[in-house]
Order: C-alpha cells, then sequence, then structure tokens
C-alpha cells in the first residue's frame, strides 16, 4: 500500500479504508503499529504519521479502543453485533440489531449474499463525514432459508434462474442435470447447493420443483407462498392422518358434555367462507336476562398434542389467506368438515356461556366443553339486511344481539380503546383466477356483532387465569357442583399483547396533527392518550387530512404478538387478552384451549419457556403469512389494472418516500408510484417527519393525504408493481 503504482498518493480517505478492512479482518486481535504498518505496507514516516492520525480518529468515533500507547483494537462493544438480515430489491438492504435499535444500512458489497431473516454477526463501518450509518456482515450465523424462487432461463450449456424481484446481484447458475425438467419461461423453486466465496462467482444451485409457466394464476400464487417459505401443497400423510379420524360422536362423549342441541345457535361468516369455527347461541332467561354462548369449535378434541397433525399445524402457526384461494392451516377434512359448525349438524365445542342483562353486563359466566346443532347460517350481508329493518330468520334475537354488541362496543372505546376501523382490500375473482372488481370492504353493524362477542370470550378467558381476581369457571362436566377458581394463582398462559405507541411516533404523530389544527396527548394516562387519538381521527373524518391523520396514527401504533408475559392489549385497552376463539385458523388458539382444559382439570402450570418458544414462532409465522397475503394482493392489483395503462384516475397520496409518491386511486384503492425522475420541473426533498417533498426553487409540497390526478404508466406483473404519473 505504501507504493502505490500509477502515481496515486495516500490520502486519509485510503488510509482508513484500508485500516477498516484490516480491524474487520482481525475482530478480537490488538494491533501494534508495527503489525499495522507490516500489514497495510507503509514504510516512510508521513504515510505512518497519517495511519496514527486516523487511528485516532477512530478512536474518538469509538470505532477503535485504544491499548496502551501504541496499539489498538476493534471496539467489540459498540462496532459488533448480532441481529438479522433484510434484503431489498433496490439493493438498500440493512440490519435489524437484536436490541431493538433502528435499522442500519448494508451495501451489497458488505452483504456475504445474506437473505432476508438470516441471522448476521456485523461489524459497524468507520463513519465519514456527512456519512449514514453502514454495517459489513462479517459472518452468516444462521440461514433462514437455502430457496429461491423465480424463473428458468435454459441455455445450450447452462441455467439460470432469475430470482422474484432481481435481489441477487448475480442470478443463481444451475447445472443443467438439475433441472428437473424445467424449461425457459417455467417458474420454479431453487435450492440453493453452493453460496459463493466472493463476488467473482455465482450462487449455485439445484430445481426442488417446477411450478409452471410463468403468468399463470396458479403458478404465481404458489410462487409467493414459495418466495417466503410457505408450503403450497399439504403432506401426504398428513391428509392420511386426518382421514383416518371419526367424523360421529359417541353417545359417551355427548354425555361428558352440556348439551346446547335445543338452543337456538347460528353462525356468520363471509358469504365465501367454508371453515365455520364460531357459533352464538342466545336464550331467553325468564328473569329479563338472556344467555349468549360462544361456541368454538373443539379442535384440540380430534387433534392430540404432538400427533403428526399437531406438529404440521404448529409448524404452520396459522392459515393464510391469498386473494384467489385458502392455505389451511388444518387438513381439509378437519377444517372443512369435522370440525366446521356447519348447519344441521352435532359438533363439538369448547364454550364461554355468559348470562347478560340487556345493557350487556356480565352477571354469571362459565366455560365447558359443549355439544351443539347449528340451527342456521348466514353470511354477513344477510345479517346486516335482517339489522337494517328487514324480515328474516330470527330477526328480533339477532337485533337484541346487536343492541348488546353495540353496548359492549361503546364500553371499550370509554374504557380506552383505539377506534380502528380499518377497510381491507377485496377482489371479485372469474373462473381463472383473474380480479374483475376492486373494493374496500368495512365494518358494518353485522361484523361488529361477531366481533364484540369474540372480543368478549377471548378477554374473558384471559382474565380467568392471569387475572388475580380469579374468576370462576364451572368443571368441564355439567354437573351441579359448586364451581371452582381456575385461578390461586396466576399459571403460564398465551396472551394476545399489544404494547403502548412508540413514544418517538406518537411525537411525530402530535407534530404532523398540530399542522392541521389537531391537539393529540402524548403523556398521561393510556386512557387518557388514545381517547385523545380517537377524537383526532373523529374529528378528521371526511376531511382532507383524514388519510394522512389516520396512516400517520397507525404508523404510531406497536405489532401485536404472542407471549407468555402478559402485558395487556393496548389497541384494545384490555389488561387480559388472548385468542381463543379460531383454532381452526391460528394455532395460539389451540394452544390456549389446551391449557385451559388442563388447568379445568387441575392441572398444574405448564412451561413457561416451551410456550414462550411458539408464542415467538406464532408470532413469526403471522408476520409471514401478512407478507404474502399482502403480495398477493399486490400482484391482483397489478393484473386487474393491467389493461388500463393510458388511463387517468383521480387519487390521494398514500405513501411519500424518498424516492417518489404513492397513490391510492379513489375509485378502486389500487396504489401505484409515482418516481422521484417523474416528478418534473424541480428537484425534490424529502421531508420525513412531515411526510412530504418539498420542490427546492418551487416550494411545490406533496404530502400525504394530498388529492392528485394519476394517469396509470406502467404494471409489471412480474414485478408487482404498478407505475404512475402525473396527469396534467
Amino acid at each position: 500500500m505504501g507504493k502505490k503504482k500509477g502515481g496515486r498518493r495516500l490520502n486519509k480517505q485510503i488510509v482508513a479504508d484500508a485500516l477498516q478492512s484490516l480491524f474487520q479482518a482481525h475482530p478480537g486481535e490488538t494491533l501494534t503499529f508495527k503489525q499495522i504498518f507490516k500489514a497495510l505496507r507503509l514504510d516512510t514516516h508521513p504515510a505512518k504519521m497519517l495511519a496514527i492520525d486516523v487511528m485516532e480518529e477512530m478512536a474518538w468515533e469509538d470505532w477503535l479502543s485504544k491499548v496502551g500507547q501504541t496499539a489498538y483494537k476493534l471496539n467489540l462493544k459498540t462496532q459488533v453485533q448480532e441481529g438479522t438480515f433484510l434484503r431489498k430489491a433496490n439493493g438498500k438492504n440493512s440490519f435489524m440489531p437484536d436490541d431493538g435499535g433502528k435499522p442500519v444500512f448494508v451495501a451489497e458489497r458488505n452483504s456475504m449474499f445474506a437473505l432476508t431473516g438470516d441471522r448476521v454477526r456485523v461489524a459497524f463501518m468507520a463513519r465519514r463525514q456527512n456519512h449514514i450509518k453502514e454495517a459489513m456482515v462479517t459472518e452468516i450465523l444462521e440461514r433462514k432459508h437455502d430457496q429461491a424462487v423465480g424463473v428458468l432461463q435454459v441455455e445450450k450449456d447452462f441455467a439460470f434462474l432469475n430470482t422474484e424481484g432481481n435481489i441477487f446481484v448475480h442470478d443463481i447458475l444451475i447445472p443443467k442435470k438439475k433441472l428437473k425438467g424445467g424449461k425457459t419461461g417455467d417458474k420454479a423453486v431453487v435450492k440453493i447447493t453452493q453460496w459463493p466465496s466472493d463476488e467473482s462467482k455465482n450462487i449455485v444451485g439445484e430445481v426442488v420443483d417446477v411450478l409452471g409457466k410463468q403468468g399463470e394464476n396458479t403458478v404465481e400464487m404458489h410462487a409467493i407462498l414459495a418466495q417466503y417459505g410457505l408450503p403450497y401443497r399439504y403432506p401426504q400423510r398428513v391428509e392420511d392422518a386426518a382421514n383416518k379420524i371419526a367424523a360421529e360422536i359417541s353417545e359417551e362423549e355427548i354425555a361428558r358434555r352440556e348439551d346446547f342441541r335445543d338452543v337456538l345457535t347460528f353462525t356468520i361468516d363471509p358469504k365465501d367462507a367454508k371453515d365455520f369455527d364460531d357459533a352464538l347461541s342466545f336464550k331467553k332467561t325468564g328473569d329479563k336476562n338472556f344467555e349468549v354462548g360462544v361456541h368454538i369449535a373443539d379442535v384440540s378434541h380430534y387433534i392430540p398434542e404432538g400427533s403428526i397433525i399437531d406438529r404440521e399445524a404448529q409448524q404452520r402457526a396459522t392459515s393464510v389467506y391469498l386473494v384467489d384461494r385458502t392455505i389451511p392451516m388444518l387438513p381439509e377434512r378437519l377444517c372443512n368438515f369435522i370440525c366446521s359448525l356447519r348447519p344441521d349438524e352435532e359438533k363439538l365445542c369448547y364454550s364461554v356461556v355468559f348470562i347478560l342483562d340487556a345493557e350487556a353486563n356480565i352477571k354469571s359466566w362459565h366455560l365447558a366443553h359443549t355439544v351443539i346443532k347449528s340451527d342456521r347460517r348466514y353470511a354477513y350481508e344477510e345479517v346486516q339486511d335482517i339489522l337494517d329493518g328487514n324480515n328474516g330468520d330470527y330477526a328480533e334475537e339477532l337485533r337484541l344481539l346487536s343492541q348488546m354488541a353495540q353496548k359492549l362496543r361503546e364500553r371499550r372505546f370509554k374504557s380506552g380503546a383505539v377506534k380502528f376501523d380499518r377497510e381491507e382490500l377485496h377482489f371479485d375473482i372469474d373462473a381463472d383466477g383473474h380480479p374483475t372488481r376492486c373494493f374496500f370492504k368495512k365494518s358494518t353493524l353485522a361484523t361488529q356483532l361477531i366481533e364484540e362477542f369474540m372480543l368478549l370470550a377471548n378477554r374473558t378467558v384471559a382474565e380467568s387465569v392471569g387475572s388475580v381476581k380469579g374468576l370462576e369457571l364451572r368443571d368441564v362436566s355439567p354437573s351441579t357442583a359448586p364451581a371452582k377458581s381456575l385461578n390461586k394463582k396466576a399459571k403460564t398462559f398465551v396472551y394476545r399483547i399489544h404494547d403502548q405507541p412508540d413514544p418517538q411516533k406518537l411525537e411525530a404523530l402530535r407534530h404532523v396533527a398540530s399542522a392541521f389544527g389537531y391537539k393529540v396527548k402524548t403523556s398521561g394516562t393510556k386512557s387518557a392518550i388514545s381517547k385523545s387519538l380517537n377524537q383526532m381521527m373523529t374529528e378528521a373524518q371526511g376531511r382532507r387530512e383524514q388519510k394522512l391523520i389516520e396512516a400517520v396514527t397507525l404508523k404510531a401504533m406497536m405489532k401485536a404478538k404472542y407471549s407468555t408475559h402478559n402485558i395487556g392489549h393496548y389497541g384494545l385497552a384490555f389488561d387480559y387478552y388472548t385468542h381463543f376463539t379460531s383454532p381452526i385458523r391460528r394455532y395460539p388458539d389451540m394452544m390456549v384451549h389446551r391449557l385451559l382444559t388442563k388447568y379445568q382439570e387441575g392441572g398444574r402450570s405448564a412451561n413457561q419457556d416451551h410456550y414462550e418458544d411458539l408464542c415467538e414462532h406464532s408470532s413469526e409465522m403471522e408476520q409471514v403469512a401478512q407478507n404474502a397475503e399482502r403480495d398477493s394482493i399486490k400482484y391482483k392489483m397489478v393484473e386487474f389494472m393491467g389493461d388500463k395503462v393510458g388511463q387517468e384516475f383521480d387519487a390521494h397520496i398514500s405513501g411519500v418516500q424518498s424516492y417518489g409518491i404513492y397513490c391510492e386511486i379513489d375509485e378502486n384503492h389500487c396504489e401505484g408510484l409515482v418516481g422521484m425522475h417523474d416528478l418534473d420541473g424541480d428537484y425534490y426533498e424529502f421531508d420525513e417527519k412531515n411526510f412530504q417533498l418539498v420542490g427546492r426553487r418551487h416550494h411545490r409540497k406533496y404530502q400525504l393525504g394530498d388529492a392528485v390526478r394519476i394517469k396509470v404508466a406502467r404494471a409489471n406483473l412480474e414485478k408487482r408493481q404498478l407505475d404512475f404519473i402525473l396527469a396534467d
């Protein structure tokens, strides 16, 4: 280094880069000046003095630690961390530290080809003036995935896989004998068999599954699942095990349960649902009170813990709902037949039975294993029609239940629940899977009826285990024996928890809200803050800034997750909350059923570490499933807009980034990007704090929530990307 060819003289930057590489290559070692000068071939006095000056600066930045007067070592405490890698197709990869700190940029050349989800060790690079914080992957501790999805390109002597989103700098090389029959244009799943040792070598893999021709609907949906490591076929051995389960219910089993077969019972679900995992029963008790039963499919009765079906369900952790299909957690025989609470069929349930007055106050309740027989299957639309005043089966009962649900809802918000009536994007799909209509589903009285009683059941069973009050539960068998307390001391349980909003993001929300004249509390009791948020969102309804206020409020919220360590549920304003009501599609609900049964029967507290591991896995798989669901929506959105290129639409700005603005079409809710290069006439700067782009010369602003007129420029199905330009 000390004798650069071509007359290139040493400067501070060259020496700094060389020192950085040297110390990162020896992270645990103390290097003396002599060793450093020799390693970098610094053989002149000026070069050595320059290196010493640079090392002093690195020590001042805490990048190096000084050892004595003539030696340094890498400051491992602040410069080496472990965490998770996140790969981006645009090359803006990042590292997420285990300690929950902010993400750190990782350039592709410093990534060691790590993939999203890989556990890595990084060394932070010495920061230059005005440079962003940057890290270098020094070791991949654990590979999250060793598979990639893409399109095959088969040549005469070799083949490549062009990966989804071009997440690798180089394509994956596939020996022709490892193609498994795949041809050019086929989408395939490839297992990586050899990782490169440096950038000059290709990644090598072999085809494990040929999905089919690019562009075919089922192929594309399976590709999305495979991209996230989610299964797109059910293992035959698990299906075979499910097929051996008897659907008949013995008289002995019925005798062990409370019998609700003669009580009015019905299900209310989306019109295209097949897995009915919850039902409501309703009966007047004669003393101006009502008995309302929340009946949940008793899935754990049919699936022994540790069985082949249980292990598969545990691994999946959740059903995955793509636009045109459901990838079930359980085999179809269980989720759509044996456990599904279909009308006019006797079914086994685990039930929370309430005695409520007309104001929906709980007079008493108990938990019981039951047998039911649903009298009617409703779609939400049918119930809403009745609640709107039209005639229908059991109209009086449905209206009474709806009135009680609204009482529960009012109390929940009065207690401090955050009022997010989030709209969900849906598509009408034809027989070939092509989207014919794009629309939002909104909350209605019918959906709120079911929602409130499910929330009540979830909250009540969580309180029964976690609350020091120790609510009373009836024994499993329907006897007249005195009720016994389930809770002497809080036992291990699975909670659905939701932490308080991020204080920094809440402050950012206050800043944005104040610009529109809204006041938001960022300190005080949880209830006071949430009531303040609700008031702001109510006042913003119908105004230009509504989308902005809702988006920034949502951004301030933490993600809900599963844990055995209860901290309450901020969004719902519940001190104790769990998921009990959907065991057909969520594994945590199965865990809750098993724990409740165990404790009802007098069992000891379960192993907390074991259940915490299961909670962490379930939370992780929930996020993966949501990502896959979002990608399927993106794909159908682009497909839906494919024949509308060149057309203009009214829209509003739904996102602002340093590279452009996202716009959502008002008519159909499809979202696309107007890139920074398409914002003509000025140079725009990203004002992250105020969610806007500001023109440097003309001061034109593009802010979240603004109304715009756009033209559809491109609809790229391969990248699942819509590109807009602003219409004149």
